[in-house]
């Protein structure tokens, strides 16, 4: 779940830029690869077409509730089994062809969207009933946004390496708390008790993220080589992308962006307009008008003209 600039992945590499490009060259083979993630069979007008410039990756946070981890090199459970997980955490994660930084669009799970095949439901139902194709296939018919690569974590994994870097320190109810990689999970997994349910939820997954990407990218994270290359192997265990994304594709996407921090992403929330109960579900309501502006802007490259016309839900815009 670290990749949460670059999608995930390309961003948590980024932490190596001060440490050593062997370094590069040595984790981005450590990355386990996922065969088959894109959707087959799809008609020609539900095609997404190439984006004017950049590259947006789809990045998924895998919730189980298993001990065991079902992403990356330590994975021990099955990464996908039909009904018995769902895409607990999705984002578009769009880098600019300039490489000035990194727009990451939380998509809410509860989302009531179109999943092919399988009609009207929930969007984290369509991971649940057919893995990485059914969830991009659904992600790209809903925005028209054509997702070049797929980043998969477990937050078990991202629990380690939490623990990793020595815990995070996160505002709660306006209070400066320090969290090891277990409170940080039940921070970023809880919804019921917050003013806004699902989207503070979806700022709190972000805030946790971009906290933790910045703590791993301390110069003092890799002054100790031992503990620089425990944290790398951490990350690189927890993760998995996509097949064709392949060892010198992560290393050009790493050079490309090099010069991006937290501080250069943008996180927000896909508009939405609000709440319903539909079939005895608590569901949310996408913003159709307001999506639609979104999601040509990440087409056409655009995403910082975007927010610069339309009011965003943005992480700090509200409380986490």
């Amino acid at each position: 779940m670290l990749l949460a600039t670059l999608a995930l992945l390309a961003l948590g590499l980024l932490m190596v830029s001060g440490f050593a490009w062997w370094a590069v060259r040595h984790y981005t083979g450590k990355v386990d690869r996922i065969s088959g993630v894109f959707p087959t069979n799809v008609p020609a007008a539900d095609q997404p077409s190439a984006a004017a410039g950049g590259q947006t990756f789809l990045l998924v946070g895998v919730d189980s509730r298993s001990d065991l981890p079902t992403t990356g090199r330590d994975a021990k459970a099955p990464e996908w089994t039909y009904g018995a997980q769902r895409s607990d955490t999705m984002m578009l994660v769009h880098l600019p062809a300039d490489h000035s930084g990194a727009y990451v669009v939380s998509l809410p799970r509860d989302a009531w969207v179109s999943i092919p095949g399988h009609g009207k439901a929930k969007l984290n139902a369509a991971f649940s009933w057919g893995g990485p194709p059914l969830l991009i296939d659904t992600v790209q018919r809903l925005t028209k946004v054509k997702v070049d690569h797929l980043a998969v974590i477990d937050w078990d994994g991202f629990k380690k390496l939490t623990d990793s870097v020595g815990g995070v320190d996160l505002v709660e109810d306006g209070t400066k708390r320090h969290m090891n990689g277990t409170q940080a999970l039940t921070y970023v997994r809880e919804r019921h008790h917050l003013a806004r349910g699902d989207f503070d939820r979806t700022h709190r997954q972000q805030y946790f993220l971009k906290t933790l990407l910045a703590k791993v990218m301390r110069p003092s994270t890799f002054t100790n080589p031992v503990h620089g290359a425990e944290v790398l192997d951490d990350l690189t265990a927890a993760v998995s992308v996509d097949d064709t994304l392949g060892d010198s594709d992560l290393r050009n996407l790493l050079w490309d962006n090099k010069s991006v921090r937290p501080g250069d992403m943008v996180f927000m929330n896909a508009p939405a307009k609000g709440t319903d109960t539909i079939s005895g579900q608590s569901v949310v309501l996408l913003d159709d008008k307001a999506g639609a502006d979104l999601w040509r802007s990440m087409r056409e490259d655009a995403v910082d003209v975007y927010l610069n016309s339309h009011d965003a839900d943005l992480l700090g815009s509200t409380t986490p």
